[in-house]
C-alpha cells in the first residue's frame, strides 16, 4: 500500500480528516482537484485598495455574462474571482436550476465560507423519526457534543453562553457586540414573541486567540471583512491555515495538486476498497493510489459524482449503492425570504469595524411538537446598519456640502432574512450523464433539485412573522421579498449518501462509514441525513472528528 490513508478534497472536512489521521500517527495522503494555495503566501488580494482594481471590486460584463451561475454568489466579485471555479471550467447538467457554487484549490470552499457556525440541538437529530420525514439519524447529539467541543476549542469560535436548549452552547471566545439598534430590536422582538430568542452570532473567528491558535501561528481577526481573499492573519478558521499546517507538521502528510479523482477502486475478493484511480489534469497521465482507509470529503455533490462513477462487476450503479439510493435526498438551505426595513431610533449612537457575523434567532417553528402547516422552520438573521444621508442627497453628488452630509448618519437600515430547514425528498437528487462528459473523460454530473410546497409555505411564514416581528420593534418601511434563488445558491447542499440505521434505507453507519464497502468513509456534506436550519460546517467538522477516531481503532487492529 502506498498510504495508510487517503483523503479526498483540502477542505472543511477534508483538512479535519488530514489533521486527525495524521495526528494519529497515518501516513496520509490529501488529493485536491485545484491547485495549491499556500496560506501567506497565494492571497494576492488581502491588502489591495478598492483603487488598485481596474475595475473598483466590480467584475466587467464579459465576466457575468459568461458565467452566470457563480456570479449570483455573494462573494465572486473582482478581488475573489481566482478563487472560484468559473462555469465552463466544470460543466454540468441543470435538469432543474441549480447554482453550484465551487472553488477547487487547496482549502476549498473553506477560504471562502461565511464562517458562521452552530450546534445542532437534540431536536434536529431527533426530527426525523419524530416528524417522519427521511430516515432516522443513528446518531444523537450527546454523542457527537465532545466532538463538537473537540472542533471549537481548535478553530476558534467566539459566542455567548446563550442557555438555549435550541442552540446549544459551545466553547466559545469572547463574543462579537450587538450595536444599539440591534440590541433595541431585540429587546422589543423578545418582550413581543415569548418563543423568540435572539443572540448573537457564532463564528470560527479568532476574537481572543488562545494558545492552541498561537500554535498555528494564528492572530486575531481584525474586523476587516475581507475574509473571502484569504485571511493572512489567519484570523478566520480556514484548511490552509490551520488544519493542513498541522497535519503536514507531523511528517506524515503527503498533498497531491491538480489532481481529480475519478473513481474508487473496488477490490471484488478482498470486498474492500483499495485505492483511488486519479487523473493529473496538467500531464494528463493517470494512475492508482492505493491506501488501506479512503474518506471522501470532495463537497457534497463531487463526492457524489465519484461515488457514482465507482463501477464494478460487485456495484454496477455506484459503489456500495445496492439500495439504489446514492444520489438521492439530496436537500439544503432555504434562504428565499427576505425583509428590509428603517429604524429611527437610537440616532445618538453608531459603531464601528466591520463584525463579521450578524443576530440570530434559532428556529422557533415545530420544535417541541409539529404544530405549524409545513414540516420543520427555519432560523433568522438580521442586522441593521447606520444609514448614511449621502444616499438621500439630491442633486450633484459631490462637493462640500455633499461631503458634510455623508458625514450625518441617518436612520438605521435593517435586513431579516430566513435559512430554512428543507425536507430530503428521492426526487431531489444527482446523478451521471450518459453521453456527455467533462474535459477528463468523466460523465457529467446532473442536477435535478428543486422546491417543494413545504418551502413555499415555509417562506410565507417567514414573511408574516419577519412583517409581526419589525412591527413590534417599531420599524417601517417594510419590504419583504420572495428572491426566488435556484437551490445551490445557499451553498449549503447536503445529502445523497445519507447515515442511517439500515443498509437497505442509507448507505453509512453512524460512523459514517459505507454500509456494504467498510474501509470508505464519507464525512463532507453528503453523508447528511437532514439539514436543520442551522449552519452546517460545525457538523461535518465534528462528525469528520468522530469518524476518524472510530476508523484509527479499526486500522490499528487491522480490521480496515
Amino acid at each position: 500500500m502506498d498510504f495508510d490513508a487517503i483523503v479526498i478534497g483540502s477542505g472543511m472536512s477534508g483538512g479535519w480528516a488530514a489533521k486527525e489521521l495524521c495526528e494519529k500517527g497515518f501516513k496520509t495522503l490529501v488529493i485536491e482537484r485545484g491547485r495549491n494555495v499556500k496560506h501567506l503566501e497565494d492571497y494576492p488580494t488581502a491588502f489591495k485598495n478598492p483603487w488598485e482594481f481596474p475595475h473598483r471590486g466590480q467584475l466587467p460584463e464579459a465576466v457575468t455574462s459568461t458565467n452566470p451561475v457563480v456570479s449570483r454568489c455573494y462573494a465572486f466579485e473582482e478581488a475573489t474571482e481566482h478563487f472560484f471555479v468559473k462555469d465552463t471550467d466544470h460543466a454540468y447538467i441543470q435538469e432543474k436550476p441549480f447554482d453550484w457554487v465551487r472553488g477547487y484549490q487547496v482549502g476549498g470552499k473553506s477560504l471562502l465560507w461565511a464562517r458562521q457556525v452552530q450546534r445542532w440541538s437534540r431536536y434536529d437529530f431527533e426530527g426525523p423519526k419524530r416528524d417522519r420525514y427521511a430516515v432516522d439519524w443513528p446518531l444523537r447529539y450527546h454523542e457527537l457534543a465532545p466532538w463538537y467541543s473537540h472542533v471549537e476549542k481548535f478553530i476558534g469560535v467566539n459566542g455567548n453562553k446563550d442557555g438555549l436548549d435550541t442552540l446549544p452552547d459551545g466553547e466559545f471566545l469572547r463574543p462579537w457586540e450587538m450595536n444599539a439598534a440591534e440590541q433595541t430590536i431585540r429587546e422589543r422582538i423578545m418582550a413581543a414573541f415569548d418563543d423568540r430568542k435572539v443572540v448573537i452570532g457564532r463564528n470560527a473567528h479568532l476574537t481572543d486567540p488562545q494558545e492552541i491558535h498561537q500554535q498555528q501561528g494564528r492572530g486575531p481577526c481584525q474586523a476587516r471583512k475581507l475574509c473571502e481573499r484569504g485571511c493572512p492573519y489567519g484570523g478566520y478558521f480556514s484548511s490552509n491555515s490551520s488544519t493542513l499546517p498541522w497535519a503536514e507538521k507531523t511528517g506524515n502528510l503527503t498533498l497531491v495538486t491538480d489532481t481529480v479523482v475519478t473513481s474508487i477502486v473496488y477490490d471484488e475478493e478482498r470486498k474492500k476498497a483499495v485505492g483511488v484511480q486519479v487523473i493529473d489534469t496538467t500531464t494528463g497521465n493517470t494512475r492508482l493510489y492505493t491506501a488501506r482507509t479512503i474518506f471522501v470529503n470532495a463537497a457534497t455533490l463531487n463526492t457524489n459524482l465519484i461515488l457514482l462513477n465507482s463501477k464494478s462487476n460487485r456495484f454496477p450503479n455506484g459503489l456500495g449503492n445496492d439500495n439504489g439510493l446514492l444520489g438521492k435526498y439530496l436537500a439544503f438551505h432555504n434562504y428565499r425570504g427576505t425583509a428590509s426595513a428603517t429604524f429611527h431610533e437610537n440616532l445618538d449612537t453608531y459603531y464601528y469595524g466591520r463584525r463579521p457575523t450578524a443576530v440570530m434567532m434559532p428556529n422557533f417553528r415545530n420544535v417541541y411538537r409539529e404544530d405549524q402547516a409545513f414540516k420543520r422552520g427555519y432560523m433568522v438573521f438580521y442586522t441593521a446598519t447606520r444609514r448614511s444621508w449621502g444616499r438621500q442627497v439630491e442633486g450633484p453628488q459631490f462637493g462640500a456640502a455633499y461631503k458634510d452630509k455623508l458625514s450625518q448618519p441617518g436612520s438605521w437600515d435593517v435586513f431579516m432574512m430566513m435559512q430554512g430547514e428543507t425536507i430530503p425528498i428521492a426526487q431531489n437528487h444527482v446523478r451521471l450523464s450518459e453521453t456527455e462528459l467533462d474535459q477528463w473523460g468523466i460523465p457529467q454530473l446532473i442536477t435535478s433539485v428543486g422546491y417543494t410546497e413545504n418551502d413555499e409555505r415555509m417562506v410565507q411564514d417567514f414573511h408574516q412573522q419577519a412583517r409581526q416581528m419589525l412591527e413590534a420593534a417599531g420599524c417601517d418601511n417594510i419590504v419583504l421579498n420572495d428572491t426566488k434563488q435556484a437551490p445551490g445558491l445557499d451553498i449549503h447542499e447536503m445529502g445523497g449518501v445519507r447515515m442511517g440505521h439500515d443498509p437497505d434505507t442509507s448507505l453509512l453507519n453512524k460512523y459514517n462509514q459505507m454500509h456494504l464497502c467498510q474501509n470508505v468513509f464519507v464525512t463532507d456534506g453528503a453523508c447528511m441525513t437532514s439539514t436543520s436550519t442551522q449552519n452546517p460546517s460545525l457538523t461535518f467538522m465534528a462528525l469528520t472528528a468522530r469518524a476518524v477516531d472510530y476508523a484509527a481503532e479499526l486500522l490499528k487492529k487491522g480490521e480496515l
